[in-house]
């Protein structure tokens, strides 16, 4: 297997060179969790592999709570489903409990503090939805310091204890929930099936891939990764890549895989962040510039990172700029304007790229 055999494989897996889910729902609950902290950028994360979607339809299903918005890898914000949230949190808190505990000790965080905030926000949420201001303000009435970054760390814990998560909209701020009322009860899993079952997830929609590419992504230790791939082998395939292991789902594409082709990824998307090692995507001629642009909106061509693009909007138009490594000929920038039509299309507004 090579390099470029690597990239076609997880953009295949991806759904990214194939789209065969409509739902947001659904390709969530493919992809176990997807990176949610620049909002815009995650709806059109899940646009891009779903066919024929608009923001409108994702907007929908986060109102819905068909898909929620919370801490729960690394700590970081995700997508993820009902069906998934309460085992995926009660795997991953206690890992990011124990790296948060410095802070919250600079913060005077303790646990009845925790306790405290956490009965507050049960309360003030109890049959209606209410913005992060709102439950600010209570906790501040009800003697709970809400600055300095404690607010951030308040609200955190109280997803990661199942007490709170993501609500509807209200306008455009974000609102909460309390947890048990977006959420099915479901049986509980012990530890090693549910890292059994997120490793299931991530070699399935992400392969091929690493025992540290899993660690790093999930957030958990590389004794419990391995634990993790143990208990899914007889369903991957291992291959050696240059002395390094790589899984992926045994279940291989019928027919040829589709080109890489090109695509104006957003910020922190999974066909970058997933990875530890992202070399895969690195011209190593670009290797300086590119390496910094895994965490912006990158553009990319046959599987490379080819430059950055950043939007302009105003007034039922949307422009893309584009900043790449070296000037594109008129067949790439052809099929840079032609993902740009996709990326216009989730958003209905007219586009122009300029080069």
């Amino acid at each position: 297997m090579t390099e470029k055999d690597i990239i076609r494989l997880r953009l295949f897996n991806q759904h990214l060179s194939r789209r065969q889910y409509k739902n947001p729902r659904d390709i969530v609950s493919y992809m176990g969790a997807v990176q949610a902290q620049d909002y815009a950028g995650a709806k059109w994360a899940l646009g891009m592999r779903l066919n024929k979607s608009n923001d409108d339809v994702v907007e929908k299903a986060l109102a819905d709570g068909d898909i929620l918005r919370t801490h729960v890898l690394r700590p970081t914000w995700h997508f993820v489903v009902p069906d998934d949230i309460r085992w995926m949190t009660e795997l991953t808190a206690p890992r990011i409990h124990q790296i948060s505990a410095g802070r919250n000790r600079e913060l005077k965080l303790d646990p009845a503090t925790y306790k405290k905030s956490n009965d507050i926000l049960a309360a003030a949420l109890a049959g209606r939805q209410l913005t992060r201001n709102q439950l600010s303000e209570i906790l501040e009435q009800n003697g709970v310091s809400t600055g300095t970054e404690r607010m951030m760390h308040l609200m955190a814990y109280a997803e990661l204890k199942c007490v709170i998560t993501s609500g509807a909209r209200e306008d455009k701020q974000f609102t909460y929930a309390l947890f048990d009322d977006r959420v099915p009860a479901a049986k509980a899993l012990s530890k090693e099936e549910a890292v059994i079952k997120l490793a299931g997830r991530y070699f399935t929609s992400r392969g091929p891939a690493t025992v540290h590419d899993f660690a790093w992504w999930s957030g958990l230790t590389i004794t419990d990764a391995r634990i993790g791939i143990e208990g899914i082998k007889q369903d991957m395939i291992a291959v050696d890549i240059k002395g390094v292991e790589y899984f992926m789902a045994a279940h291989l594409p019928d027919t040829k895989l589709p080109a890489a082709g090109t695509y104006l990824l957003p910020a922190y998307d999974e066909l970058t962040v997933a990875y530890k090692d992202r070399s895969a995507y690195i011209n190593t001629n670009q290797n300086g510039r590119a390496k910094y642009l895994i965490f912006d909106p990158a553009v990319v061509i046959n599987g490379k990172i080819a430059g950055n693009w950043k939007r302009t909007v105003t007034k039922n138009k949307m422009s893309i700029n584009l900043h790449t490594f070296k000037p594109l000929n008129p067949a790439g920038l052809s099929e840079v304007e032609r993902a740009a039509r996709r990326f216009g299309s989730f958003w209905n507004v007219a586009i122009n790229v300029a080069p």
